[in-house]
């Protein structure tokens, strides 16, 4: 767990974006950490692409510089992949992870940084919706009412994610990488990418990310994007029937990201447990061309039963690409038993107008920002 203060910082920046096809809200909070870490983004169009959208959470760790670099490239180095041009949109994301690394090590300013982060990151095209994830940080579409995941959580313990640390030269200890790290994947944490003899996808830590595709359909209605400070408290189905509610009763999303941002703040961080984190939300409303009155009837109907209210228990084969090959290492069955983590991982960081100043012909997370305080949110 990250040093805490004596008092949450509870003002929040909240931003909001929209067109025909979507209705943006984002709100962030530092909460009871001594640092911001985090960094989001939410374009309406990509670089050279009117017809795509893109939205992102990153919860950094050790330091904002990786996150904040993150929210900054991300998004570029995918839209301009070749296999982006291609069609091959899976292909691009992955690659598009791979080359942000590659481009902080050759950056003077950021090899030497110790900080990381996690990634979550929808991009959404020609009526399908593509999730590219490393870490923690998820993606849940609410689609008739249910929560269905769009990433997966990397952690250590993980089976498969445990062959590749073990096989890189690493090992799990009370659930962290190395005794260390609570993520088995992530951008930055260089110092866990060191094997020369290893490709980048079969470093202790990757940036290689999982990538989930499925088609955009009437019924879904929205995606929340959010860091680990929300989903450690509340499941991916309570997520969902939170924002469902308030959307039904014609609440606009960056006012549902700053209550939901108040609902998983500690009341005190005495154990520095759960509801201590910074804290990222991004509330994507999938308006499909509805009126606000069509939107809202939508999001009224009658649920269907959830499918898949945990990360981890979605159907792989429907949501989720194969994972890079596991190394054939058996993993150290003593360091991977399962023990009590009390210890969550540094997060957050603020995204900033001249971040993304030099997206001048793109709508980004901030058309319209400002900042609230606890109090005045309803």
């Amino acid at each position: 767990m990250g040093q805490t203060l004596s008092e949450p910082v509870t003002t929040k920046e909240t931003a909001s974006c929209a067109n025909l096809f979507y209705k943006i809200g984002s709100s962030c909070m530092q909460g009871w950490r001594i640092n911001m870490e985090d960094a989001h983004i939410h374009l309406l169009a990509v670089p050279d692409d009117t017809q795509a959208a893109f939205f992102a959470v990153y919860d950094g760790h050790g330091g904002a510089k990786v996150s904040q670099y993150a929210g900054i490239h991300l998004h570029k180095l995918i839209a301009t992949n070749a296999h982006y041009a291609e069609g091959n949109i899976e292909e691009a994301i992955k690659q598009g992870f791979l080359a942000l690394d590659e481009k902080m090590r050759n950056d003077d300013e950021m090899r030497d940084d110790m900080s990381g982060t996690t990634a979550v990151v929808v991009l959404i095209k020609n009526k399908k919706i593509y999730c590219g994830n490393v870490g923690d940080s998820r993606a849940v579409a609410c689609v008739s009412g249910a929560a269905y995941p769009l990433s997966f959580d990397h952690k250590p313990a993980n089976e498969n994610e445990a062959r590749r640390i073990v096989a890189a030269g690493g090992w799990v200890e009370f659930n962290r990488v190395n005794g260390n790290l609570a993520l088995s994947r992530a951008l930055g944490d260089f110092a866990f990418k060191k094997n020369d003899h290893k490709s980048p996808e079969e470093q202790i830590v990757t940036a290689c990310p999982d990538v989930t595709v499925c088609d955009l359909t009437y019924n879904h209605e929205f995606i929340i994007l959010a860091c680990d400070g929300i989903w450690d408290v509340m499941s991916n189905q309570e997520v969902v029937e939170f924002c469902r509610d308030r959307l039904a009763a014609g609440c606009e999303p960056e006012a549902v990201c700053e209550e939901l941002l108040t609902r998983c703040l500690a009341p005190d961080c005495q154990m520095g447990g759960l509801g201590c984190d910074n804290m990222t939300a991004v509330l994507v409303c999938l308006l499909q061309e509805d009126t606000p009155e069509a939107y809202i009837a939508r999001c009224s109907r009658k649920p269907v039963e959830s499918a898949a209210g945990d990360a981890t228990s979605v159907d792989s084969e429907t949501y989720i690409t194969p994972q890079p090959s596991p190394v054939a290492v058996e993993p150290n069955e003593e360091l991977l038993a399962p023990q009590q983590d009390s210890v969550s991982k540094l997060n957050i960081a603020v995204t900033s107008e001249q971040e993304f100043a030099d997206n001048d012909t793109l709508y980004s997370s901030l058309d319209k920002t400002k900042s609230t305080d606890e109090n005045s949110v309803s």
